[in-house]
């Protein structure tokens, strides 16, 4: 399954500028919270700018990352379509500038504007698949495992090619790639120190350069 493109992105232009009237542009610096769990339902925010992590905390107050999301990805549209409260936090990686629509303007435009409301179902069904496959990936594969995933995800959705391989530029600490993987920070730490031993990976403070990606595709696999 193609993953579908960032909301905004999908929208026609003459649609993608009515969605912007109905809204206004926020900005956020890095670390503030865009919703918090355990919110009001409210609307969605489109994300114009920068970077954001989703992430909840457990019962047993760890925290668990659910995805990242980049420029042109909306966040928030649970509460917004369904009237539930937040489930999880939406907290600002870098400096982000969002859309901001109220949750009935945003049910109207999905009423009026049948492609965007198919392409949103097209996302959903594309994040429920990832969600499953994440529980699969829990159940079968090591801690090494879920991090070489990782690391090809990132590489695949914010790599850059540079002189050494490919560089994440989306920049993370351990413990939030642990809180990715469902992992402790000492056995991610032992993961990332084996990739360096076998070449595959080079590693700075929050860089990441992938020097190897067939080789970490195959594994993750």
């Amino acid at each position: 399954m193609i993953a579908p493109s960032p909301f905004l992105s999908a929208l026609s232009d003459d649609d993608a500028r009515e969605l912007r009237a109905l809204g206004r542009v926020r900005q956020y610096a890095a670390g503030d919270t865009i919703f918090h769990q355990g919110d009001e339902p409210g609307g969605v925010s489109i994300l114009l700018e920068g970077r954001v992590k989703v992430s909840c905390v457990t019962a047993a107050g760890k925290e668990v990352i659910l995805a990242f999301r980049g420029p042109g990805d909306i966040v928030g549209e649970i509460g917004a379509i369904a009237g539930a409260s937040r489930t999880c936090a939406v907290r600002a990686l870098q400096p982000v500038e969002t859309l901001a629509v109220g949750s009935a303007a945003f049910r109207q435009f999905l009423e009026e504007h049948a492609r965007a409301s198919m392409h949103l179902v097209l996302m959903l069904i594309d994040r429920l698949q990832v969600a499953d496959e994440a529980r699969l990936e829990f159940a079968s594969h090591d801690v090494v495992g879920r991090v070489a995933r990782r690391l090809v995800e990132m590489c695949e959705r914010f790599g850059e090619d540079c002189e050494d391989g490919i560089e994440v530029t989306l920049a993370l600490s351990q413990e939030e790639l642990a809180a990715w993987t469902a992992s402790s920070r000492e056995a991610v730490a032992k993961a990332m120190r084996l990739l360096r031993e076998l070449g595959w990976v080079e590693t700075r403070r929050r860089r990441v350069v992938i020097r190897d990606i067939d080789a970490l595709r195959r594994y993750a696999a």
